[in-house]
Parts: C-alpha cells; structure tokens; sequence
C-alpha cells in the first residue's frame, strides 16, 4: 500500500500519455500538469470510494492480480508476484505485464524506483479475505500481549528477548518461513493438523468461533497447541475468534499452490459471419426497434397509461400500448424505461405522458431518435426488459427501481466481449457470449430469470441491433466508444431517412416501408387500424376507423385530401366508397345530453317557453315541435316553470303522472333519558348517550321481533310498514344497507344492551368473514368492537355487514 506522498511522486512523474489514460482526458490537457493538481489527484484516488468506483470496470484478471496484491501486501516484488500467480513462463509473464499495465491506467497499481509493486490503500479493504486469506501475522500479533508472545516462541523452542518489540520480531521471523511452519506444524497432534488444514482451506469467515468469553483452559486441546504457538491467535487477549494468520495459511497450502490467473478469456465456438452479414441483420433489427419506439411513444402520447397506486405502469396497460403499436413486451418495457430516464416522459398526477422534451424528439429523423435512445439504453443502471421478479411476479415498468451498477456492467462486458471476437468470426448463438461477459466483467452478475448467464442483456443488444449473427455490429462498435457522434453517423449509415409517403391497396390498406415519419404515422394512425411494424408498416382502413376520423371533425373531404397529400399515386377506388359510405353514415342519430324532457301537445307553447329569457337557466333547446330538452333536474325544472306561472306537472319512468302527495310528518315519541358512559381504560366519552336497558328474555325478544306495529309512523325506510323503535334502529338503518328489519332491530338491541351478537362482514377486499363482536360501541358510520376471532378491538363500517345473528354460544363475551 501506499502514502499520499508516494502516489504523488509516481503521478508526476508520468509522461503525458500515461497521464492522459490514468486521469481518462486528453493528452493536450495534461501537457504541464501544476504539483498541486497531482497532489488533489492523489487525494482523489485515495478515497475509501475511488477503487469501488473501478473495480466492476475491470476484466477478470486484473482482479485476480489486485486480489493478490492485497492479500500478500505492498510492497512486493514483481517476482513474487509472478511465483504467486503462477505466472513465471514467458508467455504468462508477458500476460502479466499487460495486467499490472492496464491497472497502473488505473492508478491502482504501480512500480516504483525499486522494482516494487505498490497499490492504493483503498484496494486492501475492497477485499474481506482476499485469497481467503485473514490479516497478516503482524496485524493480528498487535493485541497479544508481551507474556503471551514470551509463551508462544518458548513453545516453539526459541528463547524470547527481552522487549515486547523483540519478541513480536522473532515471532514474525519464525512464522515467515513457510518451511519451517509445515515442519513444526507436521508434528502436531493429528486434531490440531486436521484443525489447521481445515482453516487454511476455508475463507476466514467459515472458521469454527469459539463462544465469546469462553477462558483459555476450556479451549479443545488441538485448538489450545495452535493456539500456544501463534498459528492460532485469538484477539482480546484470550477471548474472541482464533484466527488462522496469512503466512501459516500460506504455509499450509504449501509450495505447489498458486494465486489463480486467467489471462486468456474462455474459448466460444465461433463461426464465420461476414460484416455484410451483420450490418444486414443489425439494420433490419434497428430499423423494426426505432420504429416500434416511435409507436409506443405514440401510443402514449395519444393515451397516456395510467400509473399504479404502488407506482409504475402495470401489465394491463403495458398490454394496450403494446397492442396499439404491435409490438412485444420486451421492446415496449425497453422504450419506456429509457424514454423516462431521458425525460421523454415524465409523471403527470396519476398518469405517465409525454413531455415537451417528446415533441422536439418527435419531428427529428429516425436515425436521430434511435441515437438517443440507444445511448440512453448503454447509460441505463437497470435492465429494463426484466418482467418478473424473485418471486415470478409481475414488475411494472417505469416504477423507479433502484440503481443497479452490475447491470450497467453486463452490457458493457457483453460489448467488450463481442468486440474481442475475432474479425469476420461470430458466435453460433447470442447467448454463447455469456462466458465471456463474466470474464470482461466478473463483478456484474446476470439477471436472476436468465436461463443462460446474460441472456437478457443479450437480447436487449439483439432487439436494438448492437449485436448481429452473434458479433458486434457498427453502431454497437460506436456505442461502446462512448462518443454520441460516432453513434449518430453510424445511426445514420444504418437507418433510412422517415418515409412520408404511402402505398395505398385496393384491400383498403396502407404499406409504409422503412420508416414512417411522425406526421405519416398519425394520419395513418387516425384513419386506419396498425397491423403490423417493421421494417414495412400495415394500416388496414374499416368503417369503423374512418367514422374516428369524421369523430375529431373533419369532413369526407379533408380526410380524402390527406390522405391523397401522401399516397404515392391515385387513392384506390374501394377507399374512396369506402370513406364516403362512413360519412353518409355518420351523424345519423345523434346523441344529446339531458338532464330532463318536457313535451306537450301544442307546438306553440313549447316554442314560447324556448324563447321566454327567464328560463334561459335551465338551458332550454327544442328538438321537435313537441320536445324539449332541458339541462337542469327535474325537480328545478319544475320550480322555475311555475314560478313564471305554467303548470307543468311531473312524470314517472314509466310516463305516469306523479303524484306529489307529501304524507303527514310526526315525531318519534322521545325515548327516555340516558347516562353518558367512559370507555374504560381510555378516557375517552362513549358514543352511546343512553343508558343500556334492562336484559331481556330471548323469547320476549324474539315476539317483540316478530311483531308487527299496527301503525306505520315515520321514518319507514323499507316501505313494508315496520315501525323502527329506537333512535340506535333508526341510525343503523340509514347506513347498514344489506340488512332485513330483523336484523337491523337485533344489531340495535345488541347495541343498546352491550351484549355479543355475530355479524356476516364483508372487508374491503371482498373476503367474507363471520366474527363474534363484543363490548359494542356505535360511531355511525362505523362500529367499534372487540373481536372474539381476533383478540383484539376492531372498526366496522356498517355498510359491510351483511348479516347478524345471536352470539354463538362459545365465543361470547
């Protein structure tokens, strides 16, 4: 590892081109670089942050070499490194050079005037065990004791100096000889080799912890021998984990063991693709994709999908917009994530819509529109076609999910890999690329409804054509430059320019090849029904998709016109008929709004309440001599024609006069005072302002149930003449709907009493439940309780029960 002072040095003294790759500019900016500015520079680098930030960046076996250099420490020598690696013959050292060359780009790794390999302090802890490995000897011997190391080199037949700092140094001496720890460990007892052999081929974290605080004698005696020796070291003197140090675990892997390195990424099996071959399929792909966008975009612009109350757009409605622009859910889930993303869309109340950020997008060439997309789609921290989750459940789109770097670094490993291919070589299948993905960029991690690794990455890069005939086609090798005008140029050698005309059949069709531009496809889209996309259009014209056309306004002849402006020659005669029969059809019957009729026998009355200036309010408006029609409810339509003194009279739904006989009103006779309660416990005032009445008999109550009055007071809510005999009845019944007299008179009288009683409740999901409820408080519109099935006090609305009936015998309170 390394100081801020050291890595300063190693920056200045760089040369323009090194110093260039390092800080990712241009030469011309680094020409005369200011001492203080490498100073900030190794400030930067040496950020806990700065290596996460690489790491996912690097193919496998610059983090092979990184994890090695962590693990056995800087600094160290290139030879060690080598031998460690395995990477000692002239091939694998050459390999090897290029590796620590691309990391010293990086300025994680370096060599300094030495010979020295050093690294960033960062990249030690970017590893919890690197190699498996725990901490070096040294780090671990700081919370040992001086007794305890006088101990240990007793044990191990050495006599211990004097100091604590002479005795650490012996320690470290002894164990640094990789021989002279196998002998010494080659005569413990059998438990304690097996112990050890089993800790130096498990990471750190798989180790055996002893209970914490356990005291040194009760360690097992082949644990208590290592331990004795410091091939164990247990922290806090004496309590804790006993840790296995680095160089026993090296010791114990023995000479023959090496760092694994692969240099050399895994063979695919290819096969010949020529670039006619790739630029071919890659056109059609990126052709079918730009114009499927531009539908979908359409699509939503035309009816923007509503949100989820849990966020994002749902299937029903990925269904619709992928309907409307034929095209699959893949392309739709693709476009709409990246549109968002870019600002093409954006959120409006419940609903997702185009911005103004769309209409400037909307009027550009295909080839434009595509570039944007497909450079959003390389930037995009997540992977938008993905379309279940963990659970195979449905995801919705365009529902904020968090930022996911590894996906971001599974499409750039699958364009590093297609671009390592050989030239005019391609892969049999796009998915045979995912090994080599994993080699690029080991650090991203496939989706989890991949069949094969990366499948999904792979087939976004197929849909948008990045990749064809399993090799990396052009504008995927200008997209993985980065530079947005390369990828626009190679866009526009691709993708033709927007088709503004028609080929208009006799079948009543409309054939549009390539690419249609924005104002051909909204014509065509509001005359005629979309077939099919590609990289040929289908619009199908019917009756009914014409009469939408004559719905927005316009006449037979605008739509023919139109229509004739982008038909590359003379509109078929069937369209023609076709468009006049819809308009001699259309407006036939016309539908108005009313909210009342009045009719009368004499045309001239009517006429002369249409024209009186008083009854302008109710808005008025004569569709026959005999009718009309008026805009305002009956009830006030009545009142404001007698008030100009006309005698209207009102009729049913079935045309009979009404009658407006208001019956006689009378009071209820006054119930006897009752005593306000507390809920105990609460402290809060009941809601029943009357004391509970005497317990009566069931039979009793079961005559008084079924009794009719002899007189029908009001209110009658039912209108079968049942007398409500109590202010709890009356409320119950203005909000429990569902339920008969009997039960209404049951649940009061419950109420009234205090006593169980068992309801049939329908909760708002639509589960029906019965439950026992106790200790009833009414507060319209709802019903406290305590809930037998529950154990608890609940709230129901009165509404949602349907059904009561007396407590069941063993469930009452």
């Amino acid at each position: 590892m390394t100081s801020r002072s050291t890595l300063t040095a190693w920056l200045a003294g760089l040369d323009a081109p090194r110093l260039s790759r390092v800080l990712g500019i241009r030469k011309d900016a680094v020409a005369s670089p200011e001492p203080r500015s490498m100073e900030e520079l190794a400030e930067r680098l040496l950020r806990p942050g700065s290596v996460a930030l690489v790491l996912p960046q690097l193919p496998l076996p610059c983090l092979q070499v990184a994890e090695t250099l962590a693990a056995l420490g800087a600094p160290l020598s290139r030879g060690a490194l080598a031998k460690a690696l395995g990477a000692t013959a002239p091939t694998a050292s050459r390999e090897l050079n290029a590796v620590l060359e691309a990391l010293a780009d990086r300025a994680l790794v370096w060599s300094d005037g030495d010979g020295n390999l050093r690294m960033v302090a960062p990249l030690r802890q970017a590893w919890d065990a690197p190699l498996g490995l725990d901490a070096p000897l040294g780090e671990l011997l700081e919370g040992v004791t001086s007794e305890e190391l006088r101990g240990m080199l007793v044990a191990l037949g050495i006599k211990p100096p004097g100091t604590r700092r002479q005795r650490t140094a012996a320690v470290l001496e002894h164990h640094s000889d990789p021989q002279r720890v196998a002998a010494v460990i080659a005569k413990a007892p059998s438990a304690t080799r097996q112990l050890l052999e089993r800790r130096a081929k498990s990471a750190p974290q798989d180790t055996e912890f002893v209970v914490f605080g356990a005291p040194m004698a009760n360690v097992p005696l082949g644990e208590r021998w290592a331990l004795d020796r410091g091939f164990l070291i247990r922290d806090l003197h004496g309590y804790g984990p006993g840790r296995i140090p680095a160089e026993v675990t090296l010791a114990l892997r023995g000479p023959g063991w090496s760092a694994p390195f692969d240099p050399v990424p895994p063979v695919a099996e290819l096969v010949p693709v020529t670039a006619v071959e790739v630029e071919r399929e890659a056109t059609a792909a990126a052709t079918a994709f730009a114009i499927h966008a531009a539908s979908v975009l359409s699509a939503c612009s035309a009816a923007p999908p509503v949100r989820l109350k849990s966020g994002g757009i749902g299937a029903r409605e990925l269904g619709r917009i992928g309907k409307a622009a034929q095209a699959d859910d893949a392309v739709v889930r693709i476009t709409l994530e990246v549109a968002y993303s870019v600002g093409l869309l954006g959120a409006d109340g419940d609903r997702i819509a185009p911005t103004a950020v769309y209409d400037t997008w909307a009027v550009q060439e295909p080839a434009a529109q595509f570039a944007d997309l497909l450079h959003a789609w390389w930037n995009l921290q997540l992977t938008p076609s993905q379309s279940r989750d963990e659970d195979n459940k449905s995801l919705a789109a365009v529902a904020g999910a968090p930022r996911c770097g590894a996906c971001l670094q599974a499409r750039r490993g699958l364009l590093a890999a297609a671009a390592a291919l050989p030239e005019g070589q391609g892969v049999r299948v796009g998915t045979d690329l995912g090994p080599l993905v994993a080699w690029h960029r080991p650090l991203a991690h496939p989706s989890f409804q991949d069949e094969t690794p990366f499948a999904t990455a792979v087939r976004e890069a197929e849909l948008t054509g990045v990749i064809a005939r399993g090799a990396l086609s052009r504008i995927g090798a200008a997209l993985a430059t980065g530079d947005r005008e390369k990828l626009a140029v190679a866009c526009r050698q691709l993708l033709p320019e927007a088709t503004r005309t028609a080929r208009f059949g006799g079948d009543l069709t409309a054939v549009v090849t390539g690419t249609p531009s924005v104002c051909l496809a909204e014509l065509l889209d509001s005359a005629a029904d979309r077939e099919s996309s590609g990289t040929a259009s289908v619009w199908r014209f019917s009756g009914d998709s014409v009469r939408r056309a004559l719905d927005t306004g316009r006449t037979p002849d605008e739509i023919s016109a139109e229509l004739a402006a982008v038909a590359d020659g003379p509109l078929p005669q069937p369209l023609s008929y076709l468009v006049a029969d819809a308009a001699r059809r259309h407006g036939r019957m016309r539908i108005a709004p009313a909210a009342c009729v009045i009719h009368s026998d004499e045309p001239a009355l009517l006429a002369e309440l249409a024209a009186h200036r008083a009854l302008a309010a109710l808005g008025l408006r004569q569709l026959a001599p005999t009718v009309l029609v008026s805009g305002s409810s009956p009830d006030k339509t009545l009142a404001s024609l007698r008030s100009q003194g006309y005698a209207p009279v009102a009729e049913a739904a079935d045309g009979t006069v009404r009658i407006e006989k208001a019956p006689s009103r009378r009071a209820a006779a006054a119930p006897a005072p009752r005593k306000a309660t507390t809920k105990a416990g609460t402290g809060r005032s009941a809601r029943r302002t009357a004391e509970a009445p005497a317990a009566v008999d069931p039979s009793a109550l079961a005559v008084r149930l079924l009794v009719t009055p002899p007189t029908v007071p009001e209110p009658d809510p039912f209108g079968t003449g049942v007398l409500l005999g109590t202010d709890t009845e009356e409320i119950v019944t203005g909000y429990a709907k569902h339920l008969t007299y009997t039960d209404i008179r049951q649940l009061a009288h419950a109420i009234d009493t205090g006593t169980a009683i068992t309801v049939e409740y329908v909760a708002a999901s639509g589960n029906r439940t019965v439950r026992t409820l106790g200790r009833l408080e009414l507060d319209p519109p709802y019903l406290e309780a305590w809930c037998h099935l529950r154990d608890a006090e609940r709230v129901f609305t009165l509404s949602r029960i349907h059904g009561v009936m007396p407590a069941w015998a063993d469930d009452r309170a």
